[in-house]
């Protein structure tokens, strides 16, 4: 030991005081690489081999959750498919209109908005793709928006949990209407004006009511995660949670309704209205003297 340690330190002081020495410990450090590398071979080896385990038991893994969620799916769409067919067969029974297919289109998240005090998203669709301003927007869980404005590009997107958003809703337990409104969180919304005898509860879920024409019917938008009672108050305070998950979502569904049905023309309401009261509306007598 000692001799090595002299030696080592003859080395160092020859490199230090002797300059062509440098020369000749490149050399000597390009023949020793060889040995480094048969010296480190076994533990690159065993790290190697961990971490091809490491990687194989990650796919394994993956792999079975692929599979589990495959069977889920399956599963679901036969349980769908089984649902849509009684559907059709309970409308056909009672001669009621089918529901119409909502068209869409896919869209990719390009940025959030960085104001703390509004809730909206950037999203890479824009006019070129027929977007235009009201259109709802959708993760794969549940309603995330609307939106707001319209570049030939791009998009903005309004979320639903935004204070000045609000989504006529109706529960799927017994078809009660609600306006859901946003709190400017993430994790909650308002359910406005609900009267204390009104029957709602914790699990509830509530989806788009299609009244308004702005949302298509039928669309998850929050589950009721509780309801206060307040003695003496007309309303409860009942708050949900969103369905959708806009904070990690980023590619959604832009959905296109259909027109919504025309209006009624102002000739039949003042015939209505006519026919309601016993008077004669203004414009109504002229009209119904021309050929």
């Amino acid at each position: 030991m000692l001799l090595c340690a002299f030696i080592a330190f003859a080395l160092m002081f020859a490199e230090h005081r002797l300059p062509r020495f440098a020369e000749f410990r490149a050399e000597l450090s390009t023949l020793v690489t060889p040995v480094q590398w048969l010296v480190s071979l076994p533990s690159d080896a065993l790290s190697w081999g961990a971490l091809m385990i490491t990687d194989q038991r990650e796919l394994v893994e993956e792999n079975r959750r692929l599979r589990e969620q495959l069977l889920t799916l399956s599963y679901r769409v036969k349980r769908m498919a089984s649902l849509t067919a009684e559907n059709t067969r309970l409308r056909e029974l009672l001669s009621a209109a089918q529901r119409r297919q909502v068209p869409y289109i896919g869209a990719e998240l390009l940025s959030l908005d960085s104001d703390p005090f509004t809730y909206q998203m950037v999203i890479d669709r824009g006019r070129s793709s027929g977007v235009r301003v009201g259109l709802p927007v959708m993760d794969a869980s549940g309603l995330i928006g609307q939106v707001v404005s319209v570049s030939a590009y791009t998009s903005r997107v309004l979320m639903a949990v935004d204070a000045s958003h609000a989504v006529p809703v109706q529960s799927t337990r017994n078809g009660l209407r609600f306006i859901v409104q946003g709190t400017g969180s993430y994790d909650t919304l308002d359910v406005l004006n609900v009267p204390d005898t009104a029957d709602i509860q914790a699990g509830d879920l509530l989806v788009t009511s299609g009244l308004g024409g702005r949302f298509p019917e039928g669309f998850p938008v929050a589950r009721v995660s509780e309801v206060v009672h307040d003695p003496g108050e007309p309303f409860a305070q009942v708050s949900a949670e969103p369905i959708a998950q806009p904070e990690s979502s980023r590619y959604f569904l832009i959905l296109f309704p259909p027109p919504r049905a025309t209006r009624i023309s102002s000739d039949a309401v003042g015939v209505a209205v006519e026919a309601a009261t016993g008077q004669p509306q203004p414009g109504q007598g002229a009209a119904k003297e021309q050929p």
